[in-house]
């Protein structure tokens, strides 16, 4: 079947507006939440989210909100190509169109929250369409774009904040927690695939699986070997911050592991996370750092609402969360080339029910303890992370095989060319074991004399050559 005989949206789960003012009273309201977004598989989608670093010409100086070149004029330069403006407290924060939004991370790092679609050739003709639009604005405007897992030039107290409410409730929240956590919000960016389950059993293998599997996308999407200026003796020190934000909301979940894992057990985590904010006529309140059990115990003079409920599940960062969905949250931001990878990898892994088995099978015996060393050993060895039982790049070359073979069984079920095509950056890198972290570093000190500055104007000038005229 052609690109062009697929219906290009598929629904999203979304709660209507007497559902989201809906009083919460019980425990069971919550599971419920969850138990809802079971899919059927012929409705199964696919929803890939992806930040990048927008930066002045001259000066390599991130953009900030306000400015003659700045984030809101980019955003009104997306509606005047039919997008409509999302406001908070009359700042332009956002843009939406047909299911998809455009929104900005506290540093200012620029995201497309794509539509929810039925193949990865939709994914990628979306990703690539917006890259050239903003490259197109890039252009005009004199500024350009770098999609890192981390920003290689600025520190924190550098980067300009966003003027939405919920960031400065989470900017004063986050040094109480991690010394990391503002490094996280201002400076960095990722690659998000988002992929739909059946029931509470299917949830659970995909949770497991991409629970354990998450360090290994880390380590193949490695992709931020910069930072300050200079190297930072990282491949992707991403992941790094986020291993140092928040112990109460981040990381690596061993209770999926655990037997009575489902839909109750993670609302139970939900339940005792501290929650950031409350939402009410427009307003971001502090919460007084009460959990959301505490919520419902009747510690707020407000009562809890479902629309609440959808809030604080969006606000814990472990490496794989669940919504209506599941996200898988482990990948550097990296070019449309490797966003596409990234959802080539995890739905080849997820979509086909043999590849799902086998993964499954291949991280049932492996043992927690060394998991977790894995995932600390990945931000600086990526490929080359290894414990006595798991080899990090030759497990990456199995799970590359899984994704590919996976796609191509998914091609005949679902009538749709083979989307494999998809999974070359990942077979290039297996197969050499060289992340595009080391291709960099490589790049930095042979071809650019270890000047982080004529790397990037390198880029710069690349970018702009390829910039289309409109």
């Amino acid at each position: 079947m052609k690109l062009e005989a697929w219906n290009l949206k598929l629904e999203t789960h979304s709660m209507t507006a007497t559902e989201k003012t809906t009083i919460i009273t019980r425990k069971s309201q919550l599971v419920d939440y969850f138990e809802q977004g079971n899919t059927p598989f012929d409705d199964w989608g696919i929803g890939t989210e992806h930040e990048k670093f927008l930066y002045r010409l001259g000066d390599f100086k991130r953009l900030p909100y306000e400015a003659e070149v700045g984030i809101r004029t980019i955003l009104q330069h997306f509606m005047n190509e039919g997008w409509s403006p999302i406001l908070e407290n009359d700042f332009l924060i956002g843009v939406e169109q047909n299911g998809a939004s455009i929104t900005l991370e506290p540093g200012g790092q620029f995201e497309l929250s794509g539509k929810n679609f039925k193949t990865i050739h939709h994914t990628f003709v979306e990703t690539r369409k917006h890259f050239e639009e903003l490259s197109c604005i890039c252009r005009e405007l004199g500024f350009f774009t770098l999609p890192m897992g981390v920003d290689p030039l600025w520190k924190v107290n550098d980067i300009p904040w966003m003027p939405k409410e919920r960031y400065a409730i989470m900017k004063g929240y986050m040094p109480t927690k991690g010394s990391l956590g503002l490094q996280m919000m201002a400076n960095t960016a990722t690659i998000q695939v988002n992929l739909d389950y059946a029931s509470e059993a299917d949830m659970i293998q995909k949770m497991r699986i991409a629970q354990a599997l998450q360090p290994f996308a880390s380590a193949i999407f490695a992709n931020s070997p910069f930072s300050d200026g200079k190297p930072n003796g990282y491949l992707s020190y991403r992941s790094q911050v986020w291993n140092d934000t928040d112990p109460d909301r981040c990381g690596f979940q061993s209770f999926i592991f655990e037997d009575g894992f489902g839909f109750e057990r993670w609302v139970d985590y939900l339940l005792d996370v501290p929650m950031y904010f409350i939402y009410r006529d427009g307003k971001y309140r502090p919460s007084g750092n009460i959990t959301f059990r505490q919520f419902m115990q009747g510690k707020h003079e407000l009562q809890p609402t479902m629309d609440d409920w959808e809030t604080h599940a969006s606000t814990v960062f472990p490496d794989v969360r669940l919504k209506q969905y599941i996200e898988m949250r482990g990948a550097d931001a990296s070019c449309v080339k490797h966003i596409a990878a990234l959802s080539a990898f995890w739905v080849g892994l997820l979509y086909d029910a043999q590849s799902r088995n086998e993964a499954y099978e291949l991280i049932s015996g492996w043992n927690m303890d060394e998991i977790r060393e894995i995932r600390a050993q990945v931000p600086v060895k990526a490929l080359k992370a290894q414990t006595a039982n798991l080899n990090v790049g030759e497990i990456a070359k199995r799970l590359y095989q899984l994704a590919s073979d996976g796609l191509t069984r998914r091609a005949k079920v679902c009538q749709t060319n083979d989307e494999s095509q998809y999974l070359d950056p990942v077979r290039e890198i297996t197969a050499t074991g060289i992340t595009q972290a080391e291709r960099l570093l490589h790049c930095y000190h042979t071809d650019f004399n270890d000047s982080l500055i004529q790397m990037l104007e390198s880029w710069r000038e690349k970018q702009l050559q390829s910039c289309p005229v409109r």
